[in-house]
Parts: structure tokens; sequence; C-alpha cells
């Protein structure tokens, strides 16, 4: 079969782009034919014609009444359903391997369900995936809802949109939270869009009004120099999306279990609009830094490319990783992939050498995580030498040089250490 065309047609070519499997066209007389081996009648091309032209069997039926109809279906179905009223997590997953931010969002969410009394879930999406739920109840999780799908192996807007739609009309969370990672900030726009509910982006606390029973979902605005509280009273569910690195790792309870419920939802791969075909691995810095136990940080003061040669040198020698400021990179010192800050990554490393920083708010809440932090700059007053454990008042081509040879005989003195005492071990053996 495939879709029919009227002879009300005008040749304006509109919905050709509108078909996902390349089965429209115009002929030699200048007629918009469909192929019937390529049309899946899946009804995209409906919508878009201006003259109502289209239709599929069965009649007019526009393509967004097919995507309704999942809607329609799982809003039938809860209304038997009793609102949960949960707070949900997003369990963001790529290949079987959990993403730190859920676990973190899981800590944060354990809080807010105590204050409201009620339970924390988590949203699992993916190909089989079965593995993860575990690790999920070992964090806090009280119930994991799990669509295991072939469809849903690799991330994709359309099937996941979707999958988060239905779950959403059965149960009705009162509040859902995202990591904001490039597939949460992705996934948590077209959600908010869908079910036409409030998004506050790329939060770093979260709250509950306890009389209004409401989130409190705060985040740097006006170029970092206020928090702004933001809140969604009138539509639900209340969504957030949680900066990496900013919320503490819950503590994995020992035979913690959880209740388990399994989804059987269905998406004709053929009715999809992207395929993926290949993905191709990349190594990318961003990724380094957020996990980097040491990280050598310039801004400005660093002034040129010399300066991050030594910013570079240090890094190589006490094993760290190196970033920059958004004026380093606005500079074009550095890559913004290596940006920390609030337009940048959030890190929270052991140690942070922040070397030619003043201490500006947009980059200091993108450190608050870090466990030491040395300041080296020549203004002894600026807000990172107030911030920092350790400060160095000094000109960074003075004082990096010092502290990369110091750094190399300390190491090298612990080095040799090591190897006499592994000698007298093997002797004594």
């Amino acid at each position: 079969m495939a879709v029919i065309i009227a002879d009300s047609c005008i040749g304006c070519e509109s919905c050709i782009p509108s078909c996902p499997f390349d089965a429209l066209g115009i002929n030699g007389e200048g007629k918009l034919v469909a192929s019937k081996e390529k049309c899946t009648e899946c009804g995209k091309c409906v919508s878009v014609c201006p003259v109502s032209s289209l239709s599929i069997s069965g009649g007019k039926k526009k393509a967004n009444d097919i995507l309704k109809n999942e809607i329609k279906e799982s809003s039938k179905a809860s209304k038997s359903e009793k609102p949960t009223g949960d707070v949900w997590v997003f369990a963001e997953q790529l290949e079987g391997k959990l993403a730190s931010v859920t676990l973190e969002l899981i800590g944060a969410a354990r809080k807010l369900a105590l204050k409201l009394e009620v339970k924390v879930c988590t949203v699992l999406l993916g190909d089989k995936v079965e593995s993860i739920i575990y690790e999920l109840f070992l964090h806090g999780v009280d119930t994991v809802y799990v669509i295991d799908d072939e469809v849903f192996h690799f991330y994709r807007t359309e099937t996941y949109n979707r999958a988060f739609r239905y779950l959403i009309s059965k149960y009705k969370p009162e509040i859902l939270l995202m990591g904001a990672t490039t597939t949460g900030r992705d996934l948590a726009g077209a959600v908010a869009t869908a079910m036409k509910t409030g998004l506050t982006a790329d939060c770093t606390q979260l709250d509950i009004d306890l009389e209004k029973r409401i989130l409190l979902a705060s985040r740097p605005a006006f170029g970092g120099n206020i928090m702004a509280t933001i809140v969604c009273e009138k539509h639900r569910p209340q969504m957030a999306t949680v900066r990496p690195r900013v919320m503490p790792m819950p503590e994995p309870e020992v035979n913690k279990k959880g209740v388990i419920i399994r989804e059987n939802f269905k998406i004709e791969e053929k009715s999809l609009r992207t395929w993926v075909l290949e993905i191709i691995k990349e190594q990318l810095e961003n990724a380094k830094l957020q996990d980097a136990k040491i990280i050598v940080c310039g801004g400005r003061g660093v002034q040129n490319q010399e300066g991050f040669k030594l910013l570079c040198e240090l890094a190589k020698v006490i094993g760290g990783v190196v970033a920059g400021s958004r004026g380093a990179v606005e500079k074009g010192l550095v890559d913004h992939k290596r940006q920390v800050g609030q337009t940048g990554q959030t890190v929270s490393p052991k140690l942070y050498f922040a070397v030619g920083i003043s201490g500006a708010i947009q980059h200091t809440v993108g450190i608050q995580g870090a466990e030491t932090i040395v300041c080296i700059n020549t203004d002894s007053e600026c807000e990172m030498m107030k911030l920092a454990t350790y400060g160095i008042h000094g000109d960074v081509f003075e004082v990096l040089p010092k502290l990369i040879d110091s750094f190399k005989e300390v190491l090298e003195d612990i080095s040799q250490t090591k190897n006499k005492n592994l000698c007298a071990v093997a002797k004594e053996g």
C-alpha cells in the first residue's frame, strides 16, 4: 500500500522532504507519485500538505494522530493507575555503562523524596540493560521502570522522547531529573515540550518548598552574578537538568532491593525518521577533564602559548590534565572542550591549580567540588586567592618553572626510595 494522492494535488513538493523513507517524488508529467515499495503509510506527509490532498488507507488520518495514539492509549491505561507523585531520575547509559551523573542525581532525588515522603524511581531505556538495574538499587532507588528493546540500543531523541511520554502519562511522576549532559539536555527539552511543562536547566542546587510541595531548582543567572531559584507551580512533572559533579554521589547500600516494572512499549524501526548507521568513538578532552584527579587550569594571566606550554609541562610531571578558564578560551589559548566554569565543564578534582585566574563567579561555580585549590596570581587580593587552600603570589613565568623543578626532584626522590625498598625486600627474600 502507499499514501493516497488526490487529484487536488498541486505538485508543490512541500511533502517530499517530510517523507523519512524517500517514497515521494515527481514523475515525468509533473505529478506527485508514491512508491508502493518504499511507503509505509506512516502519515508524516499528510500533516504537511497545504491543500489536504494526501491521505492513508482508512481516511485522511494525519501523522500527528498516529503519534498522539500512543499518548491516548497510555492515558486510557493510566485512568486506573493512581498517580505516584514520585521523584524520577533518567538512568542515562551508553552501551550498558551507567553515566556517573545518574548516581549523583539518585542521591539528590533521595533527599527530595524524603521531604515529600515519596519514592525514588529511575527510568532505564536501552537494549540488554538488565545488569544496570541492580546497580541502581544499590545506590538507593526504590523502583526502576524498564523498557528493554533493541530500538533503544542507541540514544535517539525520537525513541526516548516517545517512551518518556508514555511512561509519564501512565505513572504521573511529580519530579523528573536528568543530567545536564549532551544526551540529558537534548532529551529534557524534548520531553518538557511534549508534556507542556517547565524545565530548569543546568541546576546546581535542588530543594523542596514543603508548604507548597514544589521543587526549588536553583542555578546561576545573569552571568553567574546571582543564584536564581525557579519553580514550576502549575504543570507536572517538574523538570530539571543538573550539572555533573555538583551533587555528592551516594554511598552504596548493601543488599538494597527494589521493585522492577517492565513496560512492553514497542516502536517500529521503519516508522522512525532517523537511523544510526555507524558510531565513531572519539576520545574527548572534556571526558578526561570531568574524571581527572589533578587539573592545571590557566586563565588570562597565563598570557600566551608559552605560558600554556609551562602548564602542560607541569601537568605532565604531576600526572594532571590541562584546562582553561573562559578568558583563556576567548584568547585562543585553549580549546573550548577544556573550559572549566559556568559555560564549560564542572569538575571535582582532588588537586586544582588555578594559574592566572582571578576567581570570577562564572569560573568558581565549576570548581566547587575541588578538594584542594592552589592559586598562582600576581594579585594577592583576587577572589581566587581568598577561595584557595594555598596561594602563591608571583608571576606565572617565574613560579611555574620553579614548581616544575621542585616536583621533578621530589618525585624522583620518591621513585628512588621505592626502588631501594624493593631491592631491599628482594635481597631479604
